[in-house]
């Protein structure tokens, strides 16, 4: 998150849709400079029941009513509605509080029954029988096998790019079926054991079957559309006939404002309710205060740099274990996190099913590190390490890490990108850049960001051997067995890969005193930047 999404979710780099005609006044983006005039520009009115602090009765029971104002960052003109293209994490608050998946991930990311309402395999696992809740889109007609099935294949186009494409190739979707309105039978080209997690991919929303306007989309959320100006704002009203019970909430609206200091300004100010992406110095000096109420939810996000392996300098694998080498972890979760984290292995997913931890902690060692860069004859060499205020705490990290390597032969030079498209300017361009993700299972970070073909692979990874183990983990029945293969595709990851994963942040929102409800769910689960179960008062 993701995240991608993950975070460090990438922007797809696709025109915008046509604004619709029913545009009620929104927000405009923040910048710094821009936030001191725009009190006189925003109704301090649209919030109901706000109130000057928090209070035991108010936090327990749950009140309807009002609007809620989230900022996020965002992706400049470009942005979209299609949950399809949802990339970055405002595009996956959005997409969620208008459209449902199947299934959705869990607080221990786990795949969780969303508008499939249960799922059974044959015994082959090459047969998938899923069923469908009752639930309707937004403009009252209901989600049926055929909008699935529709949704599935839009994704799965050959002609077009979508995240969640990687994870749901393996539907053979012609010889899939709808066995009646609400039973989907799937057929896949191989077995697999994790299907739930298709399911439950990052993308892989349900739209209505033949959809492709999103210029006034219509979804099955818990939130149905009003406006939108891509770039600054976004309204939506709650749907009162949501499947899971409708929200405390009247309206939510998300507004965009790039840089930290804004977003926290814009709540501090009282022009928003809800902060996201916070540093954990802004959440340091917060705490315990009367202005701001800080959520944190721990080990949510990797923080990492990405080397691309398909070019100079870092083809060079003895150029690539410098780096690990160079990395002082606990400097940099210590400095950048203000020690809110854990440090990193160079290995997505810590604590997840299957992450390896027995692969021995990587340490800093500067004299090896140095003679694997003379080896490698790149003694002298000047590194650009691309990196903006895209995502909280980068530029801070790129910033000490440039630091860290002084002395071993190498240099690092930083480079200020474009935040509002930094995600799609460094999927394919430079070769080192800052880099994070929100939580998402390791079976999915590696059929998204690893696998031959996956769209968002960002250090251009491709090994076949990696990927024929990755087919034979999603094939074998026995858990243990399956662990066995996932370890040995980490082990490979930790000594050639070139994820440098240095460590895991915890996700950090603020809210005004007034907004209860909040999770603190891991960044890319289902209950992560969603408002339908909050409510002020």
């Amino acid at each position: 998150m993701t995240t991608e999404t993950a975070g460090a979710n990438l922007l797809t780099g696709n025109p915008a849709p046509t604004e619709g005609n029913d545009m009620h006044a929104a927000s405009p983006s923040w910048n710094r400079r821009g936030f001191l005039g725009l009190a006189a520009g925003l109704s301090l009115g649209a919030v109901a029941g706000c109130g000057s602090g928090d209070s035991p009765a108010g936090s327990a029971t749950p009140s309807r009513g009002g609007r809620l104002r989230a900022a996020f960052a965002g992706g400049g003109a470009k942005e979209v509605l299609d949950p399809h293209l949802a990339n970055l994490f405002v595009e996956a608050s959005r997409a969620k509080a208008m459209f449902d998946k199947l299934a959705d991930l869990g607080t221990d990311i786990s795949a969780q029954p969303r508008l499939a309402e249960k799922w059974e395999p044959d015994a082959t696992l090459t047969k998938w029988r899923v069923t469908l809740r009752q639930a309707r889109f937004h403009d009252g007609k209901p989600v049926r096998a055929q909008d699935v099935l529709a949704s599935y294949a839009r994704v799965l186009d050959p002609k077009r790019a979508f995240r969640a494409k990687s994870s749901l190739a393996l539907i053979d979707l012609p010889n899939s079926r709808a066995v009646d309105e609400r039973t989907v039978e799937f057929a896949l080209k191989r077995p697999f054991v994790e299907f739930p997690n298709v399911l439950a991919a990052f993308g892989a929303y349900i739209v209505p079957e033949g959809t492709e306007d999103f210029s006034k989309p219509v979804g099955s959320g818990p939130f149905s559309f009003v406006s939108f100006q891509p770039g600054k704002s976004l309204l939506l009203k709650r749907n009162a006939e949501y499947w899971e019970g409708a929200a405390h909430l009247d309206e939510l609206e998300f507004v965009i404002a790039n840089e930290e200091s804004a977003r926290v300004s814009a709540l501090l100010g009282g022009q928003v309710e809800y902060a996201h992406d916070l540093t954990p110095t802004t959440a340091r000096s917060h705490a315990g205060g009367d202005r701001m109420t800080i959520h944190r939810a721990p080990n949510s996000a990797v923080q990492a740099f990405a080397m691309k392996l398909d070019r100079p300098p870092f083809d060079n694998r003895d150029l690539r274990e410098a780096l690990f080498l160079l990395a002082d972890r606990p400097q940099l979760v210590e400095t950048t996190l203000s020690g809110s984290g854990q440090i990193g292995n160079d290995l997505f997913g810590k604590g997840y099913q299957y992450y390896a931890a027995d692969i021995p902690q990587r340490a800093r060692d500067l004299d090896k590190a140095a003679y694997l860069i003379r080896r490698a004859g790149a003694a002298g060499l000047k590194v650009k390490l691309d990196t903006s205020a895209a995502a909280a705490g980068m530029v801070e990290a790129a910033t000490v890490f440039a630091d860290q390597v002084k002395g071993s032969g190498l240099t690092i030079e930083v480079a200020m990108g474009n935040k509002d498209s930094y995600w799609s300017d460094t999927l394919n361009n430079g070769s080192l850049s800052s880099y994070r993700s929100g939580a998402m299972p390791i079976e999915t970070h590696i059929a998204q960001r690893l696998l031959h073909g996956a769209g968002t692979n960002v250090t251009k990874w491709a090994r076949p051997e990696f990927d024929a183990l990755y087919h034979k983990a999603v094939s074998t029945v026995d858990n243990g067995a399956r662990g066995a293969v996932y370890a040995e595709m980490q082990r490979m990851l930790h000594a050639e890969g070139g994820y440098l994963m240095w460590g895991f942040a915890d996700w950090i929102v603020g809210t005004t005193r007034t907004v209860h409800g909040v999770s603190t769910a891991p960044a890319n689960s289902l209950d992560w930047a969603r408002f339908d179960k909050v409510w002020l008062g």
